[in-house]
Parts: C-alpha cells; structure tokens; sequence
C-alpha cells in the first residue's frame, strides 16, 4: 500500500536520502564554507538563495552564527579559545558532541558581533531564517512525509543527522586528529581520505589551512575536491565567479641566489616551504633520534622520543602535546643535529612573522639563513637551502 507520493524499493529509498544529505554538504562548503566564511567565491543571488533555503530546510543553521564559529576557529585554531579543538576538548568530544559545541559558541554574542561581518542581512533573513530556524525542519519532515509516507521519517532523520556527525564530528574533529598532511601550518589540521563524496571536499582540511581563501581544496593530482566540481560547473553556469585560487608553487632551477621573488614566493608558499623542509630532514632527525643512546636518564620510551621529533617537523611545537614537548625538549639536549635542524626551522617561520621589516631586511635574512644552513655539516640541511633558493 503507498503511503506517499512516490513509492520505491528500499533500494530507492536510500539513493534518495544520499542525494538529499549530499545537496546539505555541498550546500555547507559552497555557500557557508567558500563563499560566505571565507569570501572565495561570489554566487548569484539565485544560487546563493537555494543554498540558504535548502540549508534553513535541512539544517536550521543561521548563516551569521556558522561563519562567526568557523572564522573565530581561523582565528583561534588550537587555542583554549577555538571553539571545537580536539586538541583542547579531545577527539571523543568534538566527534561526537561538535554539534554541541557549535551551540555554545553560537550563544556567544561577542563571537557573532567580532566574527560574523558581511553575512546575510535581508529581510527574509532577519524575519524567517534567522527567527524561525526550527520552522525550516519541521517544513522538512512534512514534505518527506508527503513524498515518501513513513519511510520520509527515517530520510528526515538521517538528513537531519548527516551535518552533525560529517561536518561538525568529522571535519572538525578527525580534520585535526588523524590522516595525511600535505602541507606544515601553525595547527593540526589533516587531510582525509575517502570521505570526499560525503563531506564534498570539505575532508582536504589541511590543504584548506595552508591556503584560507582558496576556492579550491585539492593540491595533488590524486586528490579530488567534489565541491571544487560543482563550483566550476556554477561558473560555467554563470552563477558563480571564482575570486582566488591558491597559487601554483613553480621553481627555477637555475637560480643561485635569493631574490625579492624567492622571498615573496616562500611568504607565499610557507606552508609548503615547511612542509618540505619537514621532507627533507625527516630522515636525518629519525636517524639522529634512534641514535641516541641514553634513553634510561632522558626517562622516556624511544617511540615517545622518535613521535615527538617527528611531529616537530610537522607541526608547531605549541600544538604538541605535553608528553611529546618534554620529550622533544629532552632530545634537544642530547643532540646537536637536533638542536640544529630545530632552530633552523624555527628561524625560517620566524621570517614570515616580521611583520615590521623591510624586503631588503627579509631578503638579507633570508640569505643569511640560507647561508648558514649550507655551512653547516648537516648534507639535508644544505640541500633544502639549496631547493629553497630556486621557489620562483
């Protein structure tokens, strides 16, 4: 017997249900995400209206309170301050409790005011949107009633599911917990894989990171950014202008010496930069690391001293739990190498931050740094310097 407008094999039902969360998630990273968060698009009014109603519909997300929560992240990224951390809160609670926490942030009225400029501010917004976000799901579960009888209420419940445990548990939690990294920022952000069909792009977190305004996520050729797809296909479309996309890092193998483009390319391409200096003293600081021999007076286990030197290439040492500090700052001690490799990086992310120096001063302190690192007995070490006088 049909209880509703359409009556499918079970089959049926369940491509119908993928089809609608996966119209939530691209909805989520084009419109939320890309185009209102971060500016890295522009949509036309028509395409920006079905997103805000599709996601009023599907999520009662007000617009103003998502952007305000994902910038102050941004902003905040790994600090007691950034609103759903697995680093601070712990993975069990932002995978399984994100959503909650996105609650609480979005009660508070000076993240909304310091982080949710030029967002939507119509009267549909204001009077509908933002006012009635429940009326949007209840208006939901009606229409799957409607098309699908009894059945709509299990659509119901996994579109009313999908954003919370994707989007708020997955992206924001495993997105700073586990997977790959393609590039070295100042937080823990990770790249996942295969989720790129769930979660519309959004799982290229760490590429997302290293390059903020970039409407396009995916940086290797393996890597595929769905929500990247449907933006060009809106741009073909004409409802959507594409504003920034991250740049390309090219070199020069012929240059010998740093320049005003070497330097504006490694302020660039930072992320990259210490992501392959991460790559080429990978092997030199694990030998080193093994090496050392007086584990019983350092007091830690050789995996907690192999973990913390290698996480310490990857990541800002701030971000590094407790244990792995101590362990890298005792490793530090026993080792020149070490120290060595440790201040040179140090050095090199130092040179993007001054922010009060001329070119001609970054200049010459970036061939000082390149300098020194060739006169050091360290053979990766003047072999990066060697690579990074060629980033054009």
């Amino acid at each position: 017997m049909q209880f509703g407008l359409f009556d499918l094999p079970w089959w049926g039902y369940v491509l119908v249900a993928l089809a609608l969360t996966h119209v939530t998630i691209a909805s989520v990273t084009i419109f939320l995400h890309r185009h209102q968060a971060h500016r890295a698009l522009d949509l036309h009014p028509i395409a920006s209206h079905f997103f805000r109603f599709w996601l009023w519909l599907t999520t009662g997300m007000v617009t103003k309170e998502w952007v305000a929560i994902h910038r102050k992240h941004h902003a905040k990224c790994e600090t007691p301050n950034d609103p759903h951390s697995p680093q601070i809160y712990g993975i069990r609670k932002v995978l399984f409790e994100g959503a909650e926490l996105y609650r609480m942030e979005g009660k508070e009225p000076a993240t909304i005011e310091q982080y949710g400029h030029r967002t939507p501010d119509d009267w549909i917004e204001r009077h509908l949107y933002t006012k009635h976000e429940g009326l949007g799901i209840g208006l939901m579960i009606v229409i799957d009633l409607v098309l699908f009888g009894p059945i709509g209420l299990s659509i119901w419940a996994v579109q009313m599911l999908w954003i919370p445990i994707f989007a708020a548990g997955v992206i924001n939690g495993v997105g700073h917990y586990w997977g790959y990294r393609d590039f070295v920022s100042n937080d823990a952000s990770t790249n996942i894989v295969p989720w790129g069909l769930l979660i519309g792009g959004e799982e290229l977190h760490n590429n997302h990171h290293a390059y903020v305004t970039s409407a396009k996520f995916s940086r290797k050729w393996w890597e595929f950014d769905i929500g990247w797809m449907y933006i060009r296909i809106l741009e073909i479309l004409h409802l959507a202008t594409i504003r920034k996309v991250a740049p390309k890092v090219r070199f020069n193998p012929a240059k010998v010496r740093c320049d005003v483009e070497t330097l504006q390319a490694i302020i660039i391409h930072r992320c990259d930069v210490l992501a392959k200096f991460a790559k080429y003293m990978k092997r030199t600081a694990i030998t080193e690391a093994r090496g050392l021999r007086n584990r019983a007076s350092m007091g830690m286990k050789k995996s907690s001293v192999l973990d913390a030197v290698k996480h310490s290439l990857q990541r800002d040492v701030a971000v590094l739990p407790q244990s792995e500090q101590t362990a890298l700052n005792q490793a530090l001690d026993s080792s020149e190498v070490l120290r060595t490799i440790y201040s040179m990086r140090q050095e090199l992310a130092a040179l993007w931050s001054r922010s009060n120096a001329s070119k001609e001063q970054l200049l010459k302190q970036l061939e000082d740094w390149c300098r020194v690192a060739e006169n050091s007995r360290i053979t990766a070490l003047q072999a990066f310097s060697r690579k990074l006088r060629c980033y054009s």
